[in-house]
């Protein structure tokens, strides 16, 4: 695939400067695809640590008002079991544009820092490539936070994590490669990495927008941010209207300019991780302190793009995803102070192997295809978003892309399914835990929460259960571990999650 060159030069504002595209190395297309005027507009917005149960639509006690969201979802369908593949950022972020897990790559636990290297491969097909390939203008825009190459002072390797503060032989005035300018996508603005990692600058397709000249402070919870180098102008308050800003432009031009060609949108937010940094236009909306109030501007930026849709008459032709690329970083504590379940009745948190750190609110639209008021409860995960984007341009994934990725947009227009879209499902939480969810099975190699949640490991004593098995159908909230008591569904499911590891892929090839 050859998508390795420069566009410094050839995209200098939002929305301009379509360019050719090589697209090649990735073979197994077939049929024939619907024209480009038929092709609908795509929009992803995915909110950065939102709960499913912050969404009034899908949590009535929620005490954050989103109406927005919940526009989408009474005009569209509701998933009440979708999942992240992983309950942190990065491996998040690689699984949906590639719909591949990440723990097939060198990022085994964690998540990647501000000055990381890219993660994704440069001949490996992304979602914004697959799309660019028939016709689709792509734009990202908002947190990247999948590794950026950047250029060094001495030729040497960025400065190690602990080095980082001071960003010692990072060139800011040089051009960064693989970046998503490079991985399919015309357009990027955004942050490197999340809102509370340095550097902290903005940064459009292939260079840095303002070079860094300050030190800032480390800020104290819930503000909290990392000590570090800061561009001049940069406030952390501003970031998510900025790219709000940016993602309504992108539309705007984009259907000036082109409007008889297709938009793909991946608009990933900057909130509300931390820092809970509400704007002031939003501060006492929610009932859920700062935090929910920064909710509550998530769903002010999905209202500014609804409203963006409405005015340019785009509404009918475009599908518009909101979900979130894991669960609430929300503690015990926050439940009892404010009586606010984010992350609605599952176990844990954002980082968890339980299901509060990786089942999501997911709610999408399309007017004509999607009936209004709908709801699913097919269990979907982000990285069948790959496979789902190339069946709405009529077309088959290759077997070297998407190795995870399902296809469900029959789930997503109510078709009737006679079987389950996936055979099982893949999670793994912050510190590698890993856990694979069959129907009503949810088997997990290890104990503790593999996460945040304390504790979150536990070593087994001599003759206790060596990992966890829960049926989610009858124990939700996975308080009674039936490891010992089901050494059948135990062993079935770990052969199978050893099959996907060793074989490379979960979803059968079409050339087997």
């Amino acid at each position: 695939m050859n998508e390795n060159f420069n566009r410094r030069d050839f995209l200098k504002t939002v929305g301009l400067g379509a360019a050719s595209f090589a697209f090649s190395g990735c073979t197994g297309f077939s049929g024939r695809a619907p024209s480009r005027s038929k092709l609908p507009n795509i929009i992803y917005i995915l909110a950065d640590d939102m709960g499913y149960g912050d969404l009034t639509c899908l949590n009535k006690s929620s005490k954050i008002p989103t109406a927005n969201m919940d526009r989408i979802a009474t005009e569209g369908i509701h998933f009440t079991d979708a999942h992240s593949p992983s309950a942190v950022c990065t491996p998040t972020r690689y699984g949906i544009l590639t719909g591949r897990y990440c723990w097939r790559t060198h990022l085994k636990k964690g998540v990647l820092w501000g000055y990381s290297p890219a993660l994704i491969e440069p001949q490996r097909l992304t979602i914004a490539s697959l799309l660019k390939k028939h016709g689709y203008r792509t734009a990202c825009v908002g947190k990247w936070h999948l590794g950026l190459d950047w250029a060094t002072t001495d030729g040497k390797k960025p400065a190690s994590r602990e080095e980082q503060t001071k960003a010692q032989n990072i060139d800011f005035t040089k051009p960064f490669g693989g970046g998503p300018n490079e991985l399919g996508f015309d357009y990027f603005f955004g942050i490197p990495a999340s809102l509370d990692m340095i550097p902290y600058l903005y940064v459009e397709n292939d260079h840095a927008v303002d070079i860094p000249g300050n030190e800032i402070e480390k800020s104290p919870w819930p503000a909290f941010y990392r000590p570090g180098p800061i561009a001049p102008g940069f406030k952390h308050i501003e970031v998510l209207p900025t790219i709000t800003n940016k993602a309504v432009q992108f539309i705007e031009e984009h259907t000036k300019q082109s409007p008889e060609n297709p938009f793909f949108l991946y608009f990933p937010l900057t909130a509300p991780h931390q820092p809970w940094v509400p704007a002031d236009f939003v501060k006492g909306r929610s009932r859920a302190g700062v935090y929910g109030d920064f909710v509550f501007q998530v769903d002010w930026t999905v209202g500014q793009v609804l409203d963006t849709l409405d005015k340019l008459k785009l509404t009918d032709n475009t599908l518009i995803i909101v979900t979130s690329d894991n669960g609430s970083h929300w503690k015990k504590d926050f439940i009892k102070e404010y009586s606010h379940r984010a992350n609605y009745h599952f176990r844990g948190m954002k980082a968890d192997i339980w299901d509060g750190g990786h089942r999501i609110p997911f709610i999408a639209r399309w007017p004509g295809k999607i009936k209004p008021g709908t709801s699913s409860d097919e269990t979907i995960c982000l990285s069948d978003l790959m496979a789902t984007s190339a069946a709405i341009v009529s077309r088959e994934l290759p077997d070297n892309a998407g190795e995870d990725s399902y296809n469900i947009l029959p789930a997503l227009l109510g078709k009737k399914l006679d079987k389950h879209i996936r055979q099982a499902t893949v999670h793994h939480s912050s510190r590698g835990f890993f856990s694979i969810r069959r129907g009503k099975w949810k088997l997990i190699l290890g104990r503790g929460s593999g996460g945040f949640s304390k504790p979150n490991h536990i070593e087994p004593k001599p003759g206790e259960p060596k990992g966890q098995l829960y049926n989610l159908q009858k124990d939700i909230a996975e308080e009674n571990n039936l490891w010992a008591g089901r050494p059948d569904v135990v062993r079935r499911l770990t052969e199978l999650l050893e099959k996907y590891k060793k074989q490379g892929y979960s979803r059968e090839p079409k050339t087997k």
